[in-house]
């Protein structure tokens, strides 16, 4: 995980907002017979920003406008990306298209159906009240075909979740409020549960949740688990624990290294080393040693324990997750940054 930087940080926009501006910007060209340099439109709740149209194109019956997505200073893959909207008069409402560089659905279990434009709920219900302004402001049929394009979308998609949710060939066009916030949890741990949906919806029976890609890539291995199987939990037990616990699989596996394992074993299920720390002495009474009490780090407090230690806190692990996650079985796989598993409860 990117490390987050020191002071106020600079909020952005979602491909979502981007979506909606350059559709209105579009349909001003489509129906008002110019482009603007710039487009206001409504998020929901309320804000209104400001987006500068950076790219226009027009032919008969259709217009498209390109807006740069701004992440503010969050690490998104996408910031800088171009958003272009091609809008095209059609029969029968808003009608919505995948252009070049936009994911199509083929997974059960997100929000959109299969064979659908990757394009989320709130994208589509912004476009579809800009329409439907436009339409009133120029006295036209709110009856448009909106194409979403992303130049290199699928290129940029391969380092997104959309590989493992079954949204293939291009980057979802997302966002709930239009805001990106720098950072956020909340987005890391919606995505874990849209794949839990997935593997859910997909009759998955097993699934995975793994601390980092080492530790991922040995468990995904060790069981020969699909993509879909593999939840990117990072340090967020917690958030992938708790919607497990309302939309359960009959299998859980937790994955990770000593560090992170050993905090989830001692009842933190946040495991950034910022907001949850390993409590060495409760792992020298674990142990009956009181050398671990003087441990610096877990990996000096392995190196002090060994083996026995890692298949202890494994152990203290599964305990507390079966105690506290019923209707589930768990296993836990404890693995060094080698690959090698060092520790192993539940299998």
């Amino acid at each position: 995980m990117t490390r987050k930087p020191s002071g106020e940080l600079r909020r952005g926009w979602t491909t979502g907002a981007c979506a909606t501006a350059a559709t209105k910007a579009a349909l001003m060209r489509l129906w008002g017979g110019a482009f603007p340099d710039a487009v206001q439109i409504t998020l929901p709740k309320g804000e209104v920003p400001e987006f500068a149209v950076t790219h226009t194109d027009s032919g008969a019956g259709w217009a498209e406008a390109g807006i740069i997505k701004d992440a503010g200073d969050d690490p998104d893959v996408t910031h800088g990306a171009l958003i272009i909207v091609r809008v095209a008069q059609s029969t029968g409402g808003v009608v919505f298209r995948a252009g070049a560089g936009v994911g199509t659905v083929t997974k059960a279990g997100l929000p959109i159906g299969v064979g659908e434009p990757a394009i989320n709920p709130v994208p589509r219900a912004m476009m579809d009240e800009v329409v439907a302004e436009m339409a009133s402001e120029y006295g036209q049929r709110p009856d448009i075909e909106i194409a979403i394009s992303i130049p290199n979308g699928a290129e940029i998609a391969l380092q997104t979740w959309n590989p493992r949710l079954g949204i293939t060939g291009g980057l979802s066009v997302l966002g709930t409020t239009g805001i990106v916030r720098p950072f956020s949890c909340a987005a890391w741990i919606a995505s874990i549960h849209r794949g839990i949906d997935v593997a859910r919806a997909n009759g998955m029976g097993h699934v995975a949740g793994c601390t980092g890609n080492t530790s991922e890539k040995v468990v995904q291995a060790l069981y020969d688990l699909p993509d879909h199987a593999m939840l990117d939990m990072g340090d967020f037990a917690g958030g992938m624990l708790k919607y497990l616990a309302r939309n359960p699989v009959a299998r859980v596996t937790i994955g990770g290294g000593i560090g992170k394992i050993t905090k989830l074993a001692q009842g933190a299920v946040d495991l950034h080393s910022g907001r949850s720390q390993v409590d060495f002495a409760a792992l020298a009474d674990l142990m009956g040693d009181p050398k671990l009490a003087d441990a610096n780090t877990a990996l000096e407090a392995y190196e002090i324990g060994g083996a026995p230690l890692a298949q202890a806190v494994a152990s203290l692990a599964l305990d507390r997750l079966m105690a506290r996650y019923n209707g589930m079985e768990f296993d836990v796989v404890i693995i060094d940054r080698a690959g090698t598993v060092i520790g192993r409860a539940g299998a």
